[in-house]
């Protein structure tokens, strides 16, 4: 049975909820919705820690100018060649990163392009012809844009992972000697949220092998040719897939080392991430604003604090627990990616 990416998503999405038991989440008197509060350590949302921290800068403004400021507090290291790892969405996708802010801010560092995957499901990005037509229907012109899979994959070891002992990156990955991870932070339909760690674990690996061995699909052949190739039993779900993408990440982490920073901008979050394309959700709450690190977890960690934080974030938090997400934050904790202890210093 043939499967694209609109079926893709509703399946991952209904089977996660069967195996998560539903969206209700009840308290020990029963009847209301509880939402267990992000296991948090260093937040200054929720409490101070003691001990060291990471630093994330953050800004409520969310423009190009901004954008840039956090960026010059957090590019030290970054230098020669620069990849920018930006998900790119599927055709007239809705909540995508703004072009021309994006375009600005590529222009503002040197010898820099756009990093790119295809992807692992059927679908407009499945073929790198497809994926380049994509990227001209979104308006992915203005730079050079390096599908770097479209001649196969390299391997990346994962020392002490959770399950991989190595995941396959795209080609190119390598040729680069600084990445910046600009992310737009959302929700997912298997991962309950995409940040920083989904955006280097999911989206740097090569889209017929490296995408394989982070969704654990190992059973059958890859789609098209597979029968029923997802069924909730093929593809793991909640803590092993989270781990998963904790082991991929830290594979990227371990080779750039210094040499890779992090921005999430938390603007347009729908439960559903920009793989969904014009079938995600409408947002149902407002935009936050924009953090960057140099640490993963502790940007993460940061990001989904203020999600926990606000007053309208329901619906992500729902998304966000009924696929175990949170347990990416302490899988990478497990394999030291970073300090869930952080500073959160406000830009204005």
């Amino acid at each position: 049975m043939d499967i694209n990416r609109r079926d893709f998503f509703k399946l991952a999405g209904a089977t996660a909820i069967a195996a998560a038991g539903g969206l209700t989440f009840t308290g020990s008197e029963g009847g209301s919705i509880v939402h267990a509060q992000a296991p948090v350590v260093g937040s200054t949302l929720v409490k101070k820690s003691s001990g060291s921290t990471a630093k994330v800068y953050f800004s409520k403004k969310i423009d190009v100018a901004h954008l840039i400021k956090l960026y010059e507090m957090v590019n030290e290291h970054i230098y020669g060649k620069v990849g920018i790892k930006l998900h790119t969405g599927e055709p007239h996708g809705p909540n995508i990163l703004p072009r021309d802010m994006v375009q600005a801010f590529q222009s503002h560092i040197p010898d820099s392009n756009i990093i790119e995957t295809n992807t692992m499901y059927n679908g407009a990005r499945y073929t790198t012809e497809g994926h380049r037509a994509t990227l001209e229907t979104n308006g992915w012109t203005f730079c050079p844009v390096d599908i770097m899979d479209e001649e196969g994959g390299v391997d990346f070891p994962v020392v002490g992972g959770h399950h991989l002992s190595s995941v396959t990156m795209g080609k190119t990955l390598p040729t680069y000697d600084s990445i910046v991870v600009l992310t737009h932070f959302k929700g997912h339909a298997m991962g309950g949220f995409g940040g920083s760690l989904k955006n280097i674990a999911i989206g740097m690996a090569s889209g017929q092998a490296g995408k394989r061995q982070v969704h654990g699909y190992t059973l059958k052949a890859m789609p098209p040719a597979g029968d029923s190739w997802f069924n909730g039993i093929d593809m793991p779900l909640e803590d092993r897939f989270m781990e998963l993408m904790a082991d991929s990440g830290k594979a990227t982490c371990d080779h750039f080392g210094k040499r890779i920073i992090f921005i999430n901008v938390m603007r347009r979050m729908s439960v559903d991430c920009d793989c969904a394309g014009t079938s995600a959700a409408e947002p149902t709450m407002k935009d936050i604003g924009i953090c960057a690190s140099t640490d993963i977890l502790a940007i993460d960690q940061a990001c989904a604090d203020m999600v926990y934080s606000a007053p309208d974030s329901h619906d992500l938090i729902e998304r966000i627990e009924s696929r175990h997400g949170l347990r990416q934050l302490s899988a990478m904790a497990e394999l030291k990616m970073g300090n869930p202890n952080y500073e959160l210093i406000t830009v204005s």
